[in-house]
């Protein structure tokens, strides 16, 4: 059983299956990847997830887990019971905080450094999932990169400020590739959707018809590249 249907869950489904698992995805969600998707690329992969013979229970919580004789056995909230030999966590990443909080450095979703990734502290530095960077926190791996390559340059002596162009992530997934650049957070806007089966391009556009996000599944992510250079930097 993996508890959770986001990016780290479906990966992980599409990973076991395959693999020889018997794999069940539950998520108190109505859909997978429900934070970052709109429900036609969500059916999409559905869809590809359940033909590899993985169960979904989606809109259910799981209400406890007990030791069974041969594994778990967990409860959810509509009184289903789910047995499993193993059970994996993967309900979301948060900033793991205390320690920078405990040094006196500034903390709210995450740690707080400015463009130079320098904390409110003189001389400590901080890179990588558990920052805050002008109210952002990107759990992702090229905003990672980006930080690491500026960070070093400004240690060895040269000022250097972080700069997030467009960085869509790709999903692994591949019974249904994907690739995402989700709208930023409050942005305002709609999504237009061309689905045919598994192949879905879904754009985001704002009131004033600038492009801000996006998601590719299928043959559509040959558009990646294209589709990112119309797309404004995170932070420039």
């Amino acid at each position: 059983v993996i508890m959770g249907a986001g990016l780290i869950g479906c990966e992980f489904a599409n990973d076991l299956q395959p693999a020889g698992f018997s794999v069940t995805l539950i998520d108190l969600a109505p859909q997978a990847l429900g934070r970052l998707v709109p429900p036609e690329v969500s059916q999409a992969l559905q869809q590809a997830l359940e033909e590899l013979g993985i169960t979904l229970h989606f809109g259910k919580a799981v209400n406890s887990i007990d030791q069974a004789e041969s594994g778990y056995r967990l409860s959810l909230t509509d009184d289903s019971i789910v047995e499993a030999d193993v059970v994996l966590s993967a309900i979301g990443l948060r900033p793991r905080t205390a320690l920078a909080a405990q040094a006196g450095l500034s903390v709210e979703r995450g740690i707080v450094v400015d463009r130079h990734l320098k904390t409110t502290a003189e001389d400590i530095y901080a890179l990588g999932d558990c920052i805050q960077i002008e109210g952002l926190v990107l759990p992702f791996v090229m905003p990672l990169m980006n930080a690491g390559r500026a960070i070093a340059k400004t240690l060895a002596g040269q000022q250097t400020a972080v700069n997030y162009p467009a960085m869509p992530v790709v999903v692994k997934t591949p019974a249904c590739p994907m690739v995402v650049s989700p709208p930023a957070m409050g942005l305002e806007g709609e999504w237009q959707i061309e689905a045919e089966g598994k192949d879905v391009k879904a754009l985001f556009y704002t009131p004033t018809k600038q492009l801000g996000g996006f998601v590719l599944t299928g043959a559509k992510v040959a558009e990646k590249a294209a589709l990112t250079k119309a797309l404004p930097p995170v932070l420039a």
